[in-house]
């Protein structure tokens, strides 16, 4: 999986820290986890415990986007067989799946070729009545993958706000709160296209908290944000976006439908199921730390904020660990999950767990306790912000001259200054996405 593990590899420390990221990485295969929660025994399709009798249905349908979409869908397809009608996904990572159209989106600016694949997803689920099964298999990088944008505004219109909220740090919530206000499929619209059809939601979650309505924008979900809050995420930031504005300032006077809510009837036959999460390789991740020796702690799976901050309390915790054995005695692996966000004001070149890498490495630079500590951390979907790499891993030696590196840093060049110092991790797309995972072997 790390295509250049090799040469990462330069003490036992480092083989550790790369051994947990992969079992994370691999636990939250989405093709693993439709396999251990979804099964077909005697014509009774059950998810998660609940049991859908597909002699019910005059069709069974598998529409939706996401990295690693391709994933779920090719497992139902082998499990379901004859009984699969046909279905449409839009994803980064195409895969040839017999039955269903697969269609190639953008991420993480959308793009063209994910509008034309998100008009097909809806025109399918339009097609959809009370006899139709829809299986909707929604993972990480859906929100961008399907824009679809709704009424005037067109795709550059999304393109540029979705930059410019990337650009500025806003956290995903705040993103797929507008997202939601500018799409016909996001924000429940999708299960609205679908009713009456029964719905099955399948989701690989990338969102700190797993809240299946910010999972790529939820599409089957019901929708408890407004356009007043959509606008205050334009306001926050300080973003124009004006044809954007004008469609959220029609939507708070009440000129334009909102997002369908909780009681909306589109939803009286959908039930949606997590499939896959942070939680899932964090859980994996610590138990191959035990298993080579190391004690492991948790910090946490919903870690948020500035990346460059969140390394800064990583290393406090490292340092406390090897200073007094509080609260665990080493060697320990400390790990986390969840989702850091940079706020770019240089002209360098990374992504916030490149950024979260560097800024440890800078700390670690003549502090006596991290002196033999490794960090490690990747986006689990391989590809680290708008980088070609998953992450980076570092130790006491990456940062010579502090003074340099900090310049760097300021300059968010975290991608430029680690791959002169062959510290980043390749992996390719891994087919998951459950956000960012962390790790930090301490001797």
């Amino acid at each position: 999986m790390i295509e250049n593990r090799d040469a990462l590899v330069t003490t036992p420390r480092h083989e550790v820290a790369l051994d947990c990221l992969v079992a994370g990485i691999e636990a939250a295969d989405p093709g693993r986890a439709v396999r251990e929660r979804v099964t077909l025994d005697d014509g009774v399709l059950s998810v998660g415990g609940t049991g859908y009798d597909l002699d019910d249905y005059d069709e069974v349908v598998v529409l939706g986007g996401g990295k690693a979409t391709a994933s779920v869908a090719t497992v139902l397809v082998a499990l379901l067989g004859d009984r699969l009608t046909d279905g449409v996904i839009v994803t980064d990572d195409p895969a040839e799946i017999g039955g269903v159209s697969v269609l190639v989106g953008d991420h993480p600016i959308p793009g063209e070729r994910g509008e034309a694949g998100a008009r097909r997803v809806l025109d399918r689920a339009e097609r959809a009545d009370d006899d139709t099964l829809v299986l909707a298999a929604l993972t990480g990088g859906g929100s961008a993958l399907l824009p679809a944008p709704a009424g005037d505004l067109s795709l550059d219109d999304l393109q540029g706000v979705t930059d410019e909220l990337l650009s500025a740090g806003a956290t995903i919530d705040e993103i797929n709160a507008l997202r939601k206000h500018c799409s016909a499929i996001k924000g429940g619209r999708l299960a609205a296209a679908a009713a009456p059809a029964t719905v099955v939601g399948l989701l690989v979650s990338d969102v700190v908290g797993d809240d299946p309505s910010v999972i790529a924008s939820g599409p089957v979900t019901p929708d408890e944000t407004t356009y007043a809050d959509a606008l205050a995420v334009l306001d926050r930031y300080g973003i124009d976006a004006p044809a954007v504005r004008t469609r959220l300032d029609a939507g708070t006077r009440g000129e334009r439908p909102e997002t369908p809510g909780p009681d909306d009837a589109a939803f009286d036959r959908v039930r949606t199921h997590r499939l896959a999460d942070a939680r899932t390789a964090i859980d994996a991740a610590r138990d191959a730390a035990r298993d080579a020796g190391y004690e492991p702690l948790v910090l946490s799976s919903r870690v948020r904020g500035e990346a460059r901050q969140t390394a800064l309390t990583h290393a406090a915790v490292a340092e406390e660990i090897v200073a007094s054995g509080d609260p665990i005695e080493p060697p320990a692996v400390v790990l986390s999950g969840g989702e850091t966000t940079v706020t770019v004001t240089g002209d360098g070149s990374g992504g916030p767990n490149q950024e979260f890498a560097f800024a440890a490495a800078i700390e670690q630079a003549g502090e006596a306790l991290l002196a033999e500590t490794v960090v490690a951390a990747v986006d689990t979907d391989g590809i680290d912000g708008a980088s070609d790499v998953a992450g980076a891993i570092v130790d006491a030696d990456t940062v010579e001259d502090p003074g340099e590196a900090a310049a760097a840093l300021d300059d968010n060049d975290a991608g430029g200054y680690l791959s002169e110092r062959e510290a980043l991790i390749e992996t390719g797309p891994t087919g998951t996405n459950v956000n960012d995972l962390r790790v930090l072997v301490l001797r």
